[in-house]
């Protein structure tokens, strides 16, 4: 029975369920010391005293470290892509030195016996301060007279670019009429159950640096840390153990991971990190906070004519190193089109620096809010022109005649079911009867609203998406397999698994190839030391790109078995047929060899091979041929307003996603819905929230409002197969899809809510209070 195609268990559940993973956390190693931060307690601030002695002196401290010590030992970093053209960051070092930029800015780390000794070390440092007028805004970061984040660099803005297709200004003049609206999006974080940590040893004697690190991209912070503490590459070793969770929040390099590392190389022993959640909210990224200006035209029967938007994303104080933090805004600037057969576009983008927390890739990217822009807009024109917002995308939907489709920002849409997938979601969603049924509740006083959302996604970037920027970012992901003598298999894969389950769905790639039971082979990922080189888990490349060199190296080692026995059972290797973990000769089912025989004689009985090299190892690199993969998806969202109180209740919740060739349903599913969840979190609750004086308000879970079961329903999740044609396999991402569609689909239910009452949002998250002064009632 095929593997493929089914929603086979995860193996490694019952140990992490049973409370048997290995975390960072877990790791207790030898001589073992705890590190600990003094963070800036202001948004924007100049150094003017800091009085360490205490805190050296203090119980059971092994090591302090001050910025002036820490930049002698660390090269400064900056998130600059060379083809950004005129992008510019400032200089991001292990720990601040004469001004701080952002609240929770490390200024000085110590390593102690034991977590408690640091905390208390911390706590004895006494730093003084020169208060500095924080740029908040991006109002106030590009203002005349607006106070220089970075002296340096002139002002505070980082990149402007703009992408143009057709004449957008001659197809908004002759439209039959031109909407316009203004979109905010507020900042969120992604919250992974186990926080950002690491266990790094430095050995002095080989200058080799050993880090075990909660870590999407093992490969990437091999090369980072090689380069910004001068150590040859091969003698860093990253190690990701077990990881829970990530969203994006771990591919990126931050002040405190380096300030943790550089301890470690003055001290010559093990020193650990584990964040706090408050010194998360306070130091992981932020996304999303953006502004966009959209002008969108339309003729009489709804067809779009033309867009024009303008972008400003601010970013924080640096730009995040190594992927840059202007990629979200460039994501907003280059799907705003959307998958509409829309031929006229300007957008232009700003990005600007500020003294929030460094803001970058988080799940999905820019994906959510260009969707929601744009079909908050369809459905403002479907209703202003007595349309359905359903056949208003009918008649604007890329069609499958137009593929491959390039968008007017030069995008290609190499493949995807744009037509299909909302016809799929009209009928499982039953939408003519929901429309019935929200005639009835609002006849019975209800404020119930349905929302459509049908959208894009890139997946699995090729090297043209980082490589030509410079970045140490692999395009590329290898596989390397082995069959063992005992007949199974053992595969080391590039790629990371950060719950979603991609060893196993890779397990059943190379069940199907090599016609072994899925119990039979061992999936190794995340360590620099042992698995081929590879650019890890991102951007929904786990499939494209990990399970394709996995599926390349399977049929590689394949032909390996079939070349051996050949030679063992005197048979061309054409005419070896592999089935049930056996090599048999076609048409001669008693000439066969078990794989664990076969593989026996490789390994310890050569002589028999005549020659033939002894291997049964097989290592494959693939990478996209393309800059990416397109999936898609339309989804269904129905909602119901308390008009006395604003709260928003989810009902009902309908996706239909085409992720390609599924491997594994059940994965796919998981990924789906864990990416609803994060979507509605960031349209209806989740904020992160500043006050005038740049002091982050919503550090603690009790403030920060993450989506719980009771907020969410069941979903209802459909799926259709578009395998992509330039891929192996013809697999696609999954996990960013819900994160894309959610916020889109929940803004326009609640815009359908507010329709009788003539209110109108534009702005996410939607919280009960934006609700009621939209109808007036604040």
């Amino acid at each position: 029975m095929p593997q493929v195609g089914a929603s086979i268990r995860r193996p490694d559940d019952p140990r992490i369920l049973t409370g048997r993973g290995r975390y960072v956390d877990d790791l207790v190693l030898a001589r073992l010391v705890h590190v600990a931060f003094v963070r800036s307690e202001h948004a924007h601030a100049a150094l003017t005293t800091l009085d360490v002695d205490a805190a050296r002196r203090s119980a059971g401290v092994a090591a302090l470290l001050t910025g002036d010590e820490a930049r002698r030992l660390c090269k400064p970093c900056r998130g600059i892509l060379q083809h950004y053209q005129g992008m510019k960051s400032g200089a991001m070092l292990p720990l601040a030195v004469e001004r701080v930029r952002y609240a929770g800015e490390p200024i000085v780390a110590v390593a102690a016996e034991t977590r408690a000794a640091a905390a208390d070390a911390v706590a004895l440092v006494r730093v003084g301060y020169r208060p500095l007028p924080a740029v908040l805004s991006p109002a106030t970061a590009v203002a005349p007279d607006a106070p220089l984040i970075h002296p340096d660099l002139g002002d505070n803005v980082i990149y402007e670019a703009r992408l143009a297709g057709g004449d957008a200004a001659r197809a908004l003049g002759a439209s039959a009429r031109v909407w316009r609206r203004t979109f905010t999006t507020g900042r969120h974080t992604g919250v992974p159950i186990e926080p950002r940590s690491l266990v790094a040893d430095y050995e002095p004697a080989t200058r080799s640096l050993t880090v075990w690190m909660s870590t999407q991209v093992p490969h990437m912070m091999q090369a980072v840390l090689a380069d910004l503490f001068d150590l040859p590459e091969q003698r860093v070793r990253v190690v990701a153990p077990d990881v829970g969770g990530s969203f994006g929040i771990k591919i990126h390099v931050y002040q405190d991971d380096l300030a943790a590392c550089a301890l470690a190389i003055v001290l010559g022993r093990p020193v650990k990190w584990v964040a706090s959640r408050r010194e998360s909210f306070l130091s992981d990224i932020h996304a999303r906070e953006q502004t966009i200006e959209v002008d969108v035209g339309a003729d009489a029967d709804g067809t779009l004519t033309g867009m024009r938007a303008r972008i400003v994303a601010a970013v924080g104080p640096y730009s995040a190193f190594p992927r840059s933090s202007v990629v979200e805004g460039g994501q907003v600037l280059r799907l705003l089109p959307g998958p509409y057969r829309l031929r006229h576009y300007d957008g232009a983008l700003s990005v600007v620096a500020q003294n929030k927390v460094v803001t970058s890739q988080y799940r999905a990217v820019g994906h959510p809010i260009a969707a929601a822009v744009t079909e908050s807009l369809l459905d403002q024109i479907a209703r202003d022109l007595g349309l359905d917002p359903a056949e208003i995308r009918r008649r604007n939907l890329v069609r499958p005649e137009d593929l491959p489709w390039t968008s007017p920002t030069g995008t290609v849409y190499d493949s995807g079911s744009y037509q299909a997938a909302l016809a799929r979601l009209l009928e499982v969603g039953r939408y003519d009867e929901l429309r019935r049924e929200q005639t009835k509740a609002r006849a019975e006083g209800r404020a119930l609203g349905i929302g459509l959302a049908c959208f894009l996604e890139l997946t699995g970037p090729g090297a043209q998406f980082y490589g030509v920027g410079g970045a140490p970012i692999s395009g590329q992901d290898g596989a390397t397999l082995r069959l063992q003598p005992s007949g199974g298999v053992t595969a080391l894969v590039g790629v990371t698994n950060q719950g979603q389950g991609t060893t196993t769905a890779l397990a059943q790639i190379i069940a199907d190839e090599l016609a072994v039971p899925v119990e039979a082979i061992t999936v190794l990922a995340g360590d620099t030391g042992v698995t081929p080189y590879g650019g890890g888990t991102w951007a929904s490349r786990g499939m494209p790109i990990g399970g394709g060199a996995t599926l390349l190296a399977a049929r590689a080692l394949a032909e390996k078995i079939r070349a051996v026995a050949g030679v063992l059972l005197e048979a061309h290797p054409d005419d070896i047929a592999l089935a049930e973990a056996r090599a048999s000769v076609r048409g001669a089912p008693g000439r066969a060899l078990g794989y664990a025989e076969l593989a026996r004689i490789v390994h310890f009985r050569s002589n028999a091979l005549k020659g033939l090299e002894p291997s049964l190892e097989a290592t494959v690199h693939y990478t996209n041929p393309q800059a990416w993969t397109f999936t898609n998806g339309a989804h269904l969202a129905v909602v119901e307003l308390d008009l006395e109180t604003g709260r928003v209740s989810v009902r009902r919740y309908v996706a239909v996603d085409d992720c390609g060739r599924i491997v594994n349903p059940a994965l796919v599913d998981g990924q789906i819905a864990g990416g609803v969840a994060q979507g509605v979190g960031g349209a209806l609750f989740e904020h992160c929230v500043y006050d005038d004086a740049g002091q982050l308000l919503t550090a603690t879970l009790m403030d920060y409002a993450v989506p719980t079961a009771a907020d969410l329903p069941a979903f209802e999740l459909h799926h259709l197969e578009t395998p992509a044609p330039s891929i192996a396999g013809g697999f696609k991402g999954a996990g960013e899809a819900g994160t894309t569609g959610a916020p889109a689909a929940i803004l326009n239910a609640v815009n359908d809510a507010l329709a009788p009452f003539g209110a109108m949002l534009s702005e996410q998250p939607i919280t009960a209070e934006r609700v009621l002064r939209a109808l007036g009632r604040l």
